[in-house]
């Protein structure tokens, strides 16, 4: 019999303020375990996905209004998002988000409000961010505001993994990064999941680098999937290279 997935997203449609169809019959799916990469131009849908699975639309006057989205085999996509945090599943969103007023500290603490955990296991868990990001511990008490591109990021990734999640919506991580600190948060990603075992769905347009630390792939085009396989298969396909990694075994093409 074949595995249930961790998360199951089956052939959802999006239309934003009633008329505007962004997603049209996208399906994927994450396995326990595994780094899934979601790929595709500015504008394809991938932050629309990951809102659709986060409950994020509403805020946005957006809706799911066709297909369901299953986690653990559990329907989810009518429910409040703070109650999806508490089930396991975090997002950080585009551009960090951080609360710029608080210290770095404060914010990796506003995580793991909540799950409830400010009088239990905190110290345990801070330390253990602070393992995995030891820049962060060096900057605890900076404001966050002040505090760079890079580590901002870490910062949002590290207040995720103060709620304990089994699934993490990570959208965009190397946006706005040097390709040096690109590195360093994907290294970071692949650690988490290989040591902590968290899940992740990753929203990317760095094909090259997300295909050399994914497990698997979906490529979106305007709001369709419109191709997916192993990362292997995907980075080694002829118009994957040509189309999202520059590469043509034909020569350049206008």
């Amino acid at each position: 019999m074949a595995t249930q997935a961790l998360l199951a997203v089956q052939n959802i449609e999006v239309i934003y303020d009633h008329v505007i169809l962004v997603l049209k019959g996208v399906s994927l799916e994450v396995q326990q375990g595994q780094i899934v990469a979601l790929l595709g131009a500015n504008g394809a849908g991938k932050t629309t996905t990951l809102k659709a699975i986060s409950c994020l639309l509403r805020a946005e006057r957006g809706d799911v209004t066709k297909g369901e989205i299953l986690y653990r085999g559990s329907r989810i996509d009518r429910l409040d998002p703070a109650a999806l945090v508490k089930r396991g599943i975090c997002q950080v969103m585009e551009g960090r988000h951080c609360f710029q007023h608080l210290t770095v500290e404060e914010n990796l603490l506003t995580g793991a409000y909540t799950r409830g955990y400010i009088h239990s296991g905190v110290s345990e868990e801070l330390e253990k961010v602070y393992a995995y990001f030891p820049r962060l511990k060096e900057r605890r008490h900076a404001q966050a505001g002040y505090t760079s591109g890079g580590e901002q990021q870490m910062t949002a990734i590290g207040r995720a993994l103060m709620a304990r999640p089994q699934l993490i919506l990570l959208d965009e991580p190397s946006m706005g990064l040097a390709p040096q600190l690109v590195e360093e948060i994907f290294n970071i990603v692949k650690d988490l999941n290989s040591k902590e075992g968290v899940s992740f769905l990753l929203a990317e347009q760095n094909t090259n680098m997300a295909l050399h630390y994914a497990d698997y792939g979906y490529i979106l085009e305007t709001g369709r999937v419109v191709m997916d396989g192993e990362a292997s298969s995907l980075a080694q396909n002829e118009d994957v290279k040509e189309f999202y990694l520059g590469l043509s075994t034909a020569g350049r093409r206008s």
